[in-house]
């Protein structure tokens, strides 16, 4: 895909000690002088100032944004340390926005930063979305994500999304009203509504605190890529990141109902499943009934070896997820498929959907799985 226009009109000029500050992008061949006064001109909501939020504040305000809106109505806790980078042991009790001002107006003065302590959901994001040119998500819970883009949806406005969960991530770009020849693609070409089950929280499964880093910078280099109209943005594409095996690829993602093929330029064409796909999801609780009752389908682990070697469910067959992908056809359904929190087995399950095997993800992997045995031995 090409670059798309810019969001945004230039202001007239800089002053001169933003010129001086932010004199290495003005260097930049596709940014330039004109480029960065677009940045200086651009107004972008960030939702939540956790551990995605932090880096994308930091870079943001560090790259010029004219004016960030932060959202979140939660404070700063000891445990929020390890990944959240906006904040400090001087901040546990405070609001978290209290954190991304004062970081914002240390790295960058002429950035107006607008922090809002409040929680976004379907009643109000419209209204504190609105007026935003850009908006990133960097929330924790999947019922924010869909009212922010639900929002998003109504207001036209593009929305830069990213997910951390353990060891794992997906960053992209849905835009439901891009300019002319740009696909159009919701969140909900990603993940069908109801489709994501019950997501763990960062709690219950961990986060590896330097991947938010990764996953927030990223994040912003989106941003910025559509505020001055440079680069390929990640519409149409979504970048799926293993960290534990330091491997990235990007899977293509379609209109639902598109029949055509929506790959952007460049886009690795791996075995790799098309993501979109309606995939059922059963609970760790049904499924240990549906065992216990003799009913269930057969379990297939996509794990790695070395995961499973810590433990698997009773019965489960072991097709670790790339030998899988490379060869779908090695699995006679239905089958419920398994992983450790639920990411890699909607792929394996979506690769099964594309070859007519009847596939369903244990909602939350085995971290689901562990979490309602205890319940049950409690």
């Amino acid at each position: 895909m090409p670059p798309l226009p810019p969001l945004v009109e230039p202001v007239p000029a800089l002053s001169a000690s933003e010129r001086a500050r932010t004199a290495r992008h003005t260097s930049l061949l596709t940014l330039g002088e004109i480029g960065q006064r677009r940045l200086a001109a651009a107004h972008v909501a960030v939702i939540g100032a956790g551990g995605l939020g932090s880096p994308i504040v930091l870079a943001l305000a560090a790259a010029g944004i004219g004016t960030l809106t932060v959202i979140d109505d939660d404070t700063v806790e000891a445990s929020n340390l390890q990944r959240q980078v906006l904040h400090r042991l001087r901040d546990v009790g405070a609001p978290k926005v209290d954190s991304a001002a004062r970081v914002a107006a240390d790295l960058a003065p002429e950035t107006r930063v607008l922090a809002v302590a409040e929680r976004i959901d379907d009643a109000n994001a419209v209204a504190l979305l609105r007026g935003a040119d850009l908006v990133i998500d960097g929330s924790d819970t999947f019922d924010t994500r869909e009212a922010v883009a639900a929002a998003c949806e109504s207001l036209g406005v593009p929305l830069v999304w990213g997910t951390v969960q353990a060891f794992d991530a997906q960053v992209t770009v849905f835009w439901s009203m891009p300019p002319a020849g740009a696909p159009a693609v919701r969140l909900s070409d990603l993940y069908p509504a109801g489709s994501a089950g019950d997501v763990p929280t960062c709690a219950q499964v961990g986060v590896l605190g330097a991947l938010c880093l990764q996953v927030g910078s990223l994040m912003a280099i989106e941003a910025i890529k559509l505020i001055a109209g440079i680069g390929e943005p990640l519409l149409g594409r979504v970048l799926v990141i293993d960290s534990l095996r330091a491997r990235q690829f990007e899977v293509p993602l379609r209109p639902a109902g598109s029949s055509a093929d929506a790959t952007a330029r460049g886009a690795v064409r791996s075995a790799a499943p098309e993501v979109g796909v309606p995939i059922d999801v059963v609970s760790a609780r049904d499924l240990a009934d549906a065992i216990a009752g003799g009913s269930a389908p057969a379990l297939v682990d996509v794990r790695e070896a070395d995961e499973v070697a810590r433990g698997m469910i009773p019965g489960s067959h072991h097709i670790p997820l790339a030998q899988l992908l490379a060869d779908p056809g090695q699995v006679a359904g239905p089958v419920v498929v398994i992983c450790q929190v639920g990411a890699r087995a909607r792929r394996a399950a979506e690769a099964l959907a594309a070859v007519g095997v009847s596939a369903t993800v244990l909602a939350g992997g085995i971290v689901a799985w562990d979490v309602a045995l205890a319940g049950q031995s409690a």
